[in-house]
């Protein structure tokens, strides 16, 4: 699949998730098989670029891989020019949310909300491919909500206004993240336009990847809570859809060096205070997914020391080696 003049690696992409997706984790997913990440959302209100929150989320130096950075807002005018400040930092691709369902940023008529205003779509996206030299993409959801499915107007509507992707996420916006992903709407959207499309929703093995691609015809498919401690995925999904074999899952070796790195890369980034805290959500879907632990996790919770927490994973997974 291309982006642009971008060609990917393979059809397997890393969602943005706020939160989520920060340095550390995309190049850990890039590291394991990704053939696209991108980077959790970063408001279009200049007034808050200056906060150690957004100068986190800007920094891509010594990134590997496409640097693709989703930016949210709903003035056509500050879009454009946080479109223009990222490229200048190092984005080669700029993505538009338009999926995010969360009422703080609905509120501001960002994220989803605006599916609702294709006008106010059409003013944004004109302004935003006119102010970069870079492709622009496009990630929406199906609709606001089952009444006003509109996805395949605004999808058209995107293309013309020179989108050059479209990820969708299989559901509207008021079923948040609630039941399961449909892909009849994604299969239409794929069948409307001429620009790639991926599908993004529910997609947590390679088999289920590969029926969506063959059911809607997208271009690739997008990976987001599937990957939340389980970043093996993406290699797993590529090599199925290469060769249809399923490989095998990582050995605990392997998710303890890769644990300890994440643990440690993230202490590194944000500093010991605050690296220490967001450690421990993506220690708890590690364990979640591979080691089931409530009681380690407890405790792991508890610590405030970054040393402390590596050499508690350290220990922790002797003790699982030897059982």
């Amino acid at each position: 699949m291309r982006i642009g003049p971008y060609q990917l690696d393979n059809q397997v992409i890393l969602a943005p998730m706020a939160g989520v997706t920060d340095q550390p984790f995309r190049q850990l997913c890039y590291s394991t098989g990704a053939g696209l990440t991108v980077s959790e959302m970063l408001s279009s209100n200049p007034k808050v670029w200056q906060t150690d929150k957004s100068r986190q989320r800007m920094d891509h130096s010594g990134e590997l891989g496409i640097r693709a950075v989703q930016i949210a807002g709903s003035e056509p005018a500050l879009m454009a020019e946080a479109a223009r400040v990222n490229v200048s930092m190092g984005a080669q691709i700029i993505d538009i949310n338009m999926g995010c369902p969360a009422k703080k940023v609905n509120k501001k008529m960002a994220g989803s909300a605006l599916m609702q205003h294709p006008e106010l779509v059409k003013e944004i996206l004109t302004a935003v491919v006119a102010a970069v030299d870079v492709p622009v993409t496009l990630k929406t959801r199906t609709g606001w909500d089952i009444e006003h499915k509109n996805g395949i107007d605004i999808a058209q509507l995107a293309e013309r206004c020179g989108i050059q992707s479209l990820a969708i996420h299989g559901r509207t916006r008021a079923c948040m993240y609630k039941g399961s992903a449909e892909y009849d709407t994604i299969k239409a959207i794929k069948n409307a336009v001429s620009i790639p499309v991926i599908a993004n929703g529910d997609i947590r093995t390679p088999l289920q990847a590969k029926q969506v691609l063959d059911y809607t015809g997208a271009d690739a498919i997008m990976i987001g809570r599937g990957a939340q401690g389980n970043p093996w995925l993406f290699r797993e999904i590529a090599h199925f859809l290469e060769t249809g074999e399923e490989l095998a899952p990582p050995s605990l070796n392997e998710v303890a060096e890769t644990v300890i790195h994440h643990v440690g890369k993230l202490h590194a980034f944000y500093g010991s205070y605050q690296g220490v805290r967001i450690a421990r959500k993506h220690v708890g879907w590690y364990l979640k997914e591979k080691a089931s632990n409530d009681e380690f996790r407890q405790t792991f919770n508890r610590l405030e020391d970054a040393s402390k927490q590596l050499r508690a994973l350290e220990d922790y997974f002797v003790t699982v080696e030897k059982r």
